[in-house]
């Protein structure tokens, strides 16, 4: 545990000045704990009356108010009783018509508290349509008589800010602004772990068990999460746990990267509902130019804010956007393949020589054959039009790694290209991605010049430049696939395959 303030620490000063705020963060990145922790370091102050409770019931009856206050109050109720000591319980919430029992519940526990009251309403956006807006609107009533007859404080607590509370029942309807709550002071978002947190979260494992973590597998998880705090844990859980379960035993480099992998290949509901939301309209207006090396074009603000608040994307330090870390980037792409990978026909290895290892060749002769017979009918497979070649591809290469070896992907935004690092045993394949368009040159040009780089920095003599011509008016693609040979500036050997 961290302590509460630490990644909110502007709250004191909104809880101290009555404010009303909204507190929004990705899901597990550890709001309901931070406040939850929060709310009790104000009752130990003696000078608050704080809880957390939950509105998330409500959902339940979407288009019934009454029926969705009532079964939030009763939670509450069962909530608050290992919360609160039984002085500072509220009074039995009397009846009320529908559409003001949340406030007069509200009104009469600030009444009787002894102290000003905090609340904290966390799972808020779970709520839809008229029993939200309601909900905002009696908390809007309410705000003029505190805090003798209304929360001192109040926060909501959700994903996403007020702006982007769903109100219909369509995914894409949204509030699309503050009202009616806007007696908000301030949008908060609670920020993920640095590497020092980091460290500091691993060493209490340390002092419990006295199991150690190397300063490789320190860093390695930093580098990997980028301080989300549900994947930072759970690389850590799945290390000690399963990995490493000798605590006599120090958790090392590789331990890090297995564990990164099973989380990924289980795909936990944490990654699982993060996928959810890739065909969205709006986020795929973001992510498809992304992967394909573009820079996302004009983007209104509020589709940008949400795909943040998500938690999926993050501002640059460079500029620009980038997926959030390099978990979630491995995670996106092999879910936007997976429709290519379950249509893909059987394949046999060809490309493994008697003692396993692989032969880049063979393997460059079994992906031409299989583009040609089957790459036209498995690009109408892949959800993200703009990237279809690149998704059936890399779904060709997961086939050949097999549970034997990794597929790592990089995506230069803005470069116009996408880079995969092929591991199977010992043998390294570097494979640069480029799409040829209408109106544009030939990119082997400028391919070759990347791809260079690109192998410096692994360190190989050499790798494969993956041309996908998708200019109208061309041939087949059983006419038109082909290798050829070629060097880089620096003169390493090519294999250019033009797709």
């Amino acid at each position: 545990m961290l302590p509460a303030l630490r990644r909110l620490p502007e709250v004191q000063r909104l809880i101290e000045q009555k404010g009303y705020f909204v507190v929004h963060a990705p899901r597990q990145a550890g709001k309901t704990t931070a406040l939850r922790s929060l709310a009790q370091e104000l009752n130990a102050s003696g000078k608050y009356v704080a809880a957390l409770v939950s509105m998330e019931v409500g959902a339940a009856f979407p288009e019934d108010i009454g029926a969705a206050e009532s079964a939030v109050l009763e939670s509450w109720r069962d909530s608050l009783i290992g919360q609160l000591p039984d002085e500072l319980l509220p009074p039995p919430f009397q009846d009320a018509p529908p559409g003001s029992r949340i406030g007069s519940a509200l009104t009469a526990w600030a009444a009787s508290a002894p102290r000003p009251l905090v609340v904290f309403l966390d799972e808020i956006d779970s709520l839809r349509n008229g029993v939200l807006v309601s909900i905002l609107r009696q908390l809007r009533s309410g705000f003029s008589g505190r805090p003798e007859r209304f929360p001192s404080s109040l926060a909501l607590i959700g994903l996403r800010d007020v702006r982007d509370y769903k109100v219909a029942t369509g995914d894409r309807d949204y509030l699309g602004t503050a009202s009616p709550f806007n007696i908000k002071v301030r949008s908060l978002t609670l920020r993920d772990f640095t590497a020092d947190e980091v460290a500091e979260l691993y060493a209490q494992h340390t002092a419990d068990t006295g199991q150690q973590f190397e300063p490789e597998a320190l860093a390695l998880a930093f580098e990997l999460t980028r301080g989300q705090p549900w994947l930072v844990n759970a690389l850590a859980k799945v290390a000690v746990e399963e990995l490493v379960p000798d605590s006599s035993q120090p958790v090392r480099r590789a331990d890090i990267e297995r564990a990164k992998a099973l989380l990924i290949e289980r795909q936990e509901t944490h990654l699982d509902s993060l996928t959810d939301r890739l065909r969205e309209p709006r986020i795929r207006a973001i992510l498809e130019p992304m992967l394909a090396g573009e820079i996302p074009g004009a983007i209104p603000a509020d589709d940008l804010r949400f795909a943040i608040d998500l938690g999926l994307i993050r501002l640059a330090s460079s500029g620009g956007v980038e997926v959030a870390n390099p978990i979630y980037r491995e995670v996106v792409v092999r879910e936007l393949a997976f429709p290519s990978r379950a249509a893909l026909p059987s394949i046999q290895p060809s490309w493994l020589r008697p003692d396993g290892r692989s032969d880049t060749e063979r393997l460059r002769d079994a992906f031409l054959a299989f583009w040609r017979q089957h790459g036209e009918p498995l690009l109408a497979t892949a959800p993200y039009h703009e990237v279809a070649p690149h998704l059936v591809l890399m779904a060709f290469l997961h086939r050949v790694v097999n549970g034997g070896g990794t597929l790592e992907r990089e995506y230069a935004i803005g470069k116009g290209r996408m880079d995969l690092c092929l591991r199977h045993g010992q043998d390294t394949l570097a494979i640069e991605i480029k799409v040829w368009r209408d109106r544009e040159p030939d990119p082997l040009t400028e391919g070759l010049v990347q791809l260079d780089g690109y192998l410096q920095g692994l360190g190989q003599p050499g790798g494969w430049l993956v041309l996908f011509d998708r200019r109208t008016g061309q041939p087949s693609i059983a006419e038109r696939t082909r290798a050829e040979q070629a060097r880089t500036p620096s003169g390493r050997p090519v294999t250019v395959i033009r797709a």
